[in-house]
């Protein structure tokens, strides 16, 4: 099973092939999805940007989420997720968009979703996908890790099959 680095690369790689662009707008990885696709190097043919947002306030200043879409459903959900990654998408003009949101830990979040509990979505060409992934640790560091993968593993394989 390929790391997160070996797994940036290919997913740089294929981007770079289909001539496609990718946005991140990420929370409780705080960072680390983008990081992943920026160690790679000529990340700039397809790395459009992207964010951290943390917090409510900061989604929509950074990634202009409007009220009603922050009305829709709360953090942590895949809805959420998607919602992260269509805004992405469109205020960067990428061709795919990653949004992450969930509890990294050592404790859960505010809504009651365990540490380890992930929503991450991705939105393309060819449509938009949500994913639920539960590490059942209490490692921050770990699961911050574990989600960047699994946002990775989900745009290689949509970017694949589109």
């Amino acid at each position: 099973m390929a790391g997160w680095h070996e797994l940036a690369v290919d997913v740089g790689a294929l981007l770079k092939e289909k001539g496609q662009t990718v946005a991140v707008a990420e929370s409780s990885s705080g960072g680390l999805i983008s990081a992943a696709l920026l160690a790679v190097p000529g990340a700039s043919a397809y790395f459009k940007g992207g964010g951290a947002c943390y917090t409510g306030n900061s989604k929509q200043t950074l990634m202009g989420i409007s009220d009603d879409d922050m009305a829709k459903e709360r953090a942590s959900t895949e809805t959420h997720a998607l919602i992260l990654a269509n805004s992405v998408r469109q205020r960067l003009g990428s061709d795919w968009g990653i949004g992450e949101t969930g509890a990294a830990g050592p404790t859960g979040n505010r809504y009651g979703d365990e540490p380890g509990h992930c929503c991450i979505g991705v939105a393309g060409p060819g449509g938009e996908t949500a994913v639920t992934l539960e590490t059942g640790s209490e490692d921050r560091a770990r699961n911050m890790e574990a989600f960047t993968k699994a946002a990775l593993d989900l745009l290689m394989d949509l970017t694949k099959s589109q």
